[in-house]
């Protein structure tokens, strides 16, 4: 069996970088905007630290794709042989989907936010009264899903660790006997 340390080394270190920066910011960039001063302030530190953090997160899910495709392609004869294992790899292919679709989604809403300015906020994603309507509609609906993600990448993560538990020897081979039977 060979090594792919790189592929895993890239699905594990962009699978980690993508949960952690969301979760950081949702459990601290958007609530410490809120100490800025101002409602225009709040918003404007909330943009910057977005927009700041979205090239790393690009570059967080771009190389943790790379590290999937890898991983998928180094374990084709398992998932096709191995008891378990296409079951497990449907469902980390259905959570990374999903995770795509909520960060893109949460990109667009962000990037509608940032291009509003300095928009009155109470906090991140809190929007103020003040707050232009399509604006703080955008404002809510990150408020509502700054949780999904980190919530989908965490499922990931708790999936990868059973995936690991796959590849141990015992568990390949009586997945092995359990699929020829």
């Amino acid at each position: 069996m060979a090594r792919n340390t790189l592929s895993r080394s890239l699905h594990d270190v962009g699978l980690a970088a993508w949960f952690g920066g969301t979760l950081a910011n949702a459990v601290a960039l958007n609530p410490a905007s809120g100490e800025a001063g101002t409602a225009s302030a709040t918003g404007a530190v909330a943009n910057a630290g977005w927009d700041r953090w979205t090239p790393v997160n690009a570059a967080a899910i771009g190389a943790h794709l790379v590290g999937s495709i890898g991983q998928l392609g180094a374990n084709k004869r398992r998932v096709a042989e191995q008891q378990g294992v296409a079951g497990m790899s449907t469902l980390k292919s259905l959570l990374t989907v999903a995770a795509l679709g909520v960060t893109a989604y949460s990109r667009v809403l962000g990037q509608r936010v940032s291009q509003g300015g300095a928009t009155p906020s109470r906090k991140g994603t809190k929007p103020s009264k003040r707050a232009r309507a399509d604006i703080a509609l955008a404002q809510q609906q990150l408020d509502d899903l700054q949780w999904v993600v980190p919530a989908l990448t965490g499922a990931l993560i708790v999936v990868s660790s059973y995936a690991g538990e796959q590849q141990r020897p015992s568990e390949v081979a009586l997945g092995m006997a359990q699929k020829k039977n």
